[in-house]
């Protein structure tokens, strides 16, 4: 197996009979919601809460119960990959556009586990672009604020079209290099007009699966308020 398959199997160790789990997107929660798949054919009894409309397809193919986020009253497990993770347990998400639905999942969520490979893991954030999530009304104005800025935005494409996320919106990805201080970047985000949600996930993660072709290591984070 890969280190992406590893760390998603062991992920399900934490999966219990009865529990609500949000599942995540992305190529590693690929596998987590495969190997769920398995043992709900075997007699799990779970409901998934899924973070975009691919993995709720996904998870229906698999005969997955689904509920939305607004038809339960609490997560009790949210398992999701991360496109970077600090020393700090803060991490950079959206490389699959999905991060307001990942991110709200989340936040409702008693535990939550990131699922990685090795290359995930770095001293600081910012070598993977930050991805910001606005409406389209307005977008320019914070594009022409995020250079004067130094961001370097790009408005994300796919293919020749613009990229539109599950809930309508478009995503400004900035390429920063190097974040100093992520909690004052999230915090100046979060008072930007326009701006629904950012790709910073600041000490929200309990803890971190890091899968290699040799296995896994679990690292926790001692610090989550």
């Amino acid at each position: 197996m890969n280190a992406k398959q590893n760390a998603a199997i062991a992920a399900t160790k934490y999966v219990k009979n009865g529990m609500i789990i949000g599942l995540g997107t992305g190529s590693t929660s690929y596998y987590l919601v495969e190997e769920l798949g398995k043992l709900v054919k075997d007699g799990l009894q779970i409901i998934g809460v899924t973070t975009s409309l691919a993995t709720a397809d996904h998870a229906k193919s698999l005969n997955i119960p689904l509920k939305s986020i607004d038809e339960v009253s609490y997560v009790d497990l949210t398992i999701d990959g991360a496109d970077e993770i600090d020393v700090n347990f803060n991490g950079t998400k959206g490389g699959g556009g999905a991060l307001l639905y990942e991110k709200t999942v989340a936040t409702y969520s008693k535990e939550y586990i990131w699922i990685v490979d090795e290359s995930k893991m770095v001293q600081n954030l910012g070598k993977f672009p930050l991805p910001i999530e606005v409406i389209p009304y307005g977008h320019k104005q914070l594009m022409n604020i995020f250079e004067n800025k130094n961001m370097k935005p790009k408005l994300r494409m796919n293919n020749d079209k613009l990229f539109i996320t599950d809930s309508g919106h478009y995503i400004i990805d900035c390429s920063l290099e190097k974040i100093d201080n992520p909690s004052k970047l999230a915090n100046w985000l979060n008072t930007l007009t326009g701006v629904v949600e950012h790709g910073l996930f600041i000490n929200m993660v309990d803890k971190v699966i890091i899968g290699s072709e040799n296995g896994t290591q679990l690292l926790k984070n001692n610090n989550k308020s």
